[in-house]
Formats: C-alpha cells, structure tokens, sequence
C-alpha cells in the first residue's frame, strides 16, 4: 500500500507546489511508482509536468464530486514511473459543491481507495488555503510535509497549519503524523535563513529534514517549461537537494 504524503503549508510561494513535484519526480526516478495528486486549483503541479490544464476534458473536480473514479483521470508524465492526478480550473468550484454533500472531507481518500496499492507513493500538492480540498487532503494522507520558506513571514502562519492539523487528528484522523518540515528558498550567506532555521528546530523537534532546498534560479525556470529540475538541469543546486530529500524519505521508510 501506497506511502501518501500531502504536502501542506496555507501560504503560497514557499515552494509547495515545487517541492510536491521535485520529490515526485525524483523517487520515480529511483524506481519507485508514484501518483502526484494536484488538489491545488492553480493546477500549478499539472502544468509542472508538461500538461495543459485548459486541454484536460477531466480532472480531480470530477473525482471529488462522483462524476469520474480517480483512474478515470490519471495520466502519465513524461517521467518513467511517474504519474498525475490532475486539476483543472474547475476544481475552484468543488469547495462550495463539497458543503453539502456527505462524507464530505472523506471525498479524496475515499477516491483513493482503489488506487493505492498500485503506487509505491502517492504525493499530494494542496491548495495554500485551510479549506475544504486541504482539510480533504489532510484526511487522505498518512504523513505531512510542511516546506517552510527561509523567511520570518513564513513562520507566522505555521501556528494556524498545526492547529488544522490537530484538528484533523482529533475529529476525522487520528493517526495523521507530521513527517517533518523541510526548509526552502534557503540561502545560508543570509542571517535570516538561518535564524529561521533555528525557529524550525524549537517548533519541529527532531523533526526537521537534514536536506534543505536553496534558492536557486534553475528551480524556478523549470516550471515555465513544463519540467521538473530532474529533466530541466539535473546537476543544479536545486536538484541535488532534492536528490537527497527523496533519499533522505525512503530513508524513513522503514520506520513508516
């Protein structure tokens, strides 16, 4: 059964969306199955893997509201071993149809169910909001993934996420673990970076990952043109660091 990991943080621009397709991208590469879930209405991870959403005639909007299952939708990415559950604009509109409908914060495991055991990881990229598809990802997940950006504003909202996070644990998942934190957009030249750095540690003890994500150019022109920094310059800083983020969770495997 499938390791899934929703990769969470209520604030955009902290490399969510380019940690969720990164760390996809490279465990596909060292051989594992990997379904990358796009619950993000910016459909950002689906355009991150080469696809237009505008051209998709379904996504995760279906799914989540009963018109499609969940194998209806996925598709393959240009990486081996690698593949996606889009989204589409159309998602936008799924929290105000999720309110009225039953099991509602249940849709996207219940979706799950009929394919986890054949990915060896199932990756979900969430929206930077609290709503409905996050507390539905939340619910989904085994683990969670917070990137936190190597900025004081990015520490601001983190009480918030842990607060939604306890209570998923207390009212729809009571075995939801925080995996850890991962630090991005890191540059160690800055005193900042590393007092955030140090404020991780205090809100996430031994849990912090060793690897961290710098800020690097390449990782950002990557997207542009539809691939991960695994196809788009694969010796870079950034890949490297994601390299050893991928290795540094399989890592932990054993202990899942």
């Amino acid at each position: 059964m499938a390791y899934l990991m929703a990769v969470v943080n209520q604030k955009g621009g902290v490399g969510k969306t380019t940690t969720a397709v990164n760390l996809a991208s490279f465990l596909a590469a060292k051989g594992r199955f990997v379904l990358l879930v796009d619950m993000d209405p910016q459909s950002n991870a689906t355009s991150g893997c080469g696809l237009e959403r505008h051209e998709l005639e379904a996504g995760l909007y279906e799914v989540l509201i009963g018109q499609r299952d969940l194998g209806q939708v996925i598709l393959p990415t240009r990486i081996e071993g690698l593949k996606i559950a889009p989204s589409t604009p159309a998602l936008a509109g799924a929290t105000v149809e999720l309110v009225e409908m039953e099991r509602r914060e249940f849709r996207l495991a219940d979706a799950l169910l009929e394919s986890r055991n054949d990915f060896d990881y199932v990756i979900i990229d969430c929206p930077p909001s609290l709503g409905l598809l996050t507390v539905n990802s939340l619910v989904a997940a085994d683990k969670v993934l917070i990137p936190v950006q190597a900025e004081y504003y990015a520490l601001e909202g983190l009480g918030q996420l842990l607060s939604t996070i306890e209570l998923v644990r207390g009212g729809l998942k009571p075995n939801l673990e925080i995996l850890g934190a991962v630090l991005t957009m890191f540059d160690g030249r800055n005193k900042l970076s590393n007092d955030v750095m140090q404020e991780l540690y205090r809100h996430f003890p031994n849990k912090i990952f060793r690897s961290v994500i710098p800020r690097n150019v390449r990782l950002a022109e990557a997207p542009s043109f539809g691939q991960s920094i695994l196809q788009y310059d694969p010796w870079s800083k950034g890949a490297k660091a994601y390299d050893r983020l991928a290795r540094e969770i399989m890592e932990r495997e054993n202990s899942f």
